[in-house]
């Protein structure tokens, strides 16, 4: 038992590095764990043996998909549903274009320049189609953008986008079956309760130092995530759903949300990241260099000429069509779950899950450093009312989450 305690300081260890090394570089932490996870997986693979950060672990797993569910449902607990009507239109157009532009190219370098089989190519093409929730909902949180209109609509595209890969995933390799139907049934009839029941839930049990929100939340997370497993689908689907129904009730109870991001980035997110970043295999990549640089120039080319345009057509100015543009680039959760797919059935071989990987993971880094280095929204982060600024938590809860 006391490698496990010995394994989760270690992971903590790592998270903190991170860390200073966002403070000190004045980038993301989600890009800097990830590019840890990559360092360390090498370094101390080599020196204590690949067993000592063990990422396969299933607690590593748990801890790591619930930071990815909790970081989703915060994200779409941010979209005001007045905010998302006013623009709908807008952020529909730019997550269409997002993933349907890179989808089709993608596919055509891998099958056309790479060599890839049918197949193969269309999951590749899946896999570079996504942008990350997770990646920009924490860059947008660290700047405080995630209050202002402009990360809203950002936020909101994200999810069109992912929620169209997931329907490309659906159709190309995994036929809609009864289990399917059941999943769909559930979602609905649980988005019902939980909008109709969660407001006057917590005004009546709320607001007590036993955090009842928080295991009520917990509890619908985990329970349509269990869902959408069986249904052979993936845990993290529904909680963007859930967090845009709760929005209107989680979303403004500013100390509720304050405690669940201290939980979500404090413990969970570190573990999300940072093993994200450990499953690219550098002798791999470096081995398929060139397939791995091909991927991803293609996808950042491809999400440039879909989203650029239709951001300029949405009368954006060129700095924020461009920081929009790189950061609907970025790509995880549902790239690393599709290559991940195509791996377990054999879509892909090993080597080109690794390559595919790296690529997915090299799209939450590049494109986020050059946004945030060269297009800096600034004029949105004067207004923008920074993290630290919303209702104080409760003294007990009052811990920042850097």
């Amino acid at each position: 038992m006391h490698e496990i305690w010995f394994q989760a300081a270690l992971w903590l260890g790592l998270a903190l590095v991170a860390t200073l090394v966002s403070i000190w570089l004045r980038i993301s932490v989600a890009l800097t764990e990830i590019v840890v996870g990559t360092v360390a997986q090498l370094m101390i693979g080599a020196v204590l043996g690949p067993q000592a950060l063990d990422a396969g672990a299933s607690w590593v797993k748990f801890l790591a998909g619930v930071g990815a569910i909790v970081l989703t449902f915060l994200a779409g607990a941010e979209l005001d549903p007045k905010s998302f009507r006013q623009s709908w239109r807008e952020a529909t157009v730019i997550g269409l274009v997002s993933f349907a532009v890179p989808f089709l190219g993608a596919t055509a370098a891998a099958r056309f320049l790479l060599g890839w089989d049918t197949q193969a190519a269309w999951l590749a093409g899946v896999a570079m189609s996504t942008t990350s929730v997770a990646v920009v909902y924490a860059v947008m949180l660290e700047l405080g953008l995630n209050h202002t209109q402009f990360g809203k609509v950002i936020l909101a595209a994200c999810f069109i986008t992912d929620l169209g890969t997931v329907v490309a995933l659906g159709l190309l390799f995994a036929p809609f079956t009864w289990r399917s139907a059941t999943l769909v049934g559930g979602l609905i009839v649980a988005m019902v309760l939980l909008l109709k029941f969660t407001g006057p839930f917590f005004r009546r049990f709320g607001g007590r130092t036993s955090e009842l929100e928080a295991k009520y939340l917990l509890f619908a997370l985990f329970l349509l995530g269990g869902l959408a497993v069986w249904a052979e689908s993936e845990a993290v689907l529904p909680a963007y759903l859930v967090g845009m129904v709760l929005a209107g009730t989680v979303g403004r109870d500013h100390a509720l949300v304050r405690r669940l991001r201290t939980l979500t980035f404090g413990l969970l997110t570190p573990f999300y990241f940072i093993r994200a970043g450990s499953l690219v295999q550098l002798p791999a990549l470096v081995a398929g260099f060139g397939t791995f640089l091909v991927l991803l120039i293609v996808k950042m080319a491809a999400k440039f000429v879909g989203v650029y345009p239709a951001c300029r057509a949405f009368r954006y100015a060129r700095g924020d069509a461009m920081y929009t543009t790189l950061l609907m680039s970025t790509g995880l959760t549902f790239g690393t779950i599709s290559a991940l797919y195509g791996l377990s059935h054999n879509v892909i071989t090993q080597n080109q899950y690794s390559v595919l990987v790296a690529a997915v993971i090299a799209s939450a880094v590049v494109p986020t450093w050059i946004a945030n280095r060269f297009f800096l929204p600034r004029h949105y982060l004067a207004a923008a009312t920074p993290p630290r600024a919303e209702a104080p938590a409760p003294p007990a809860a009052s811990v920042g989450v850097g």
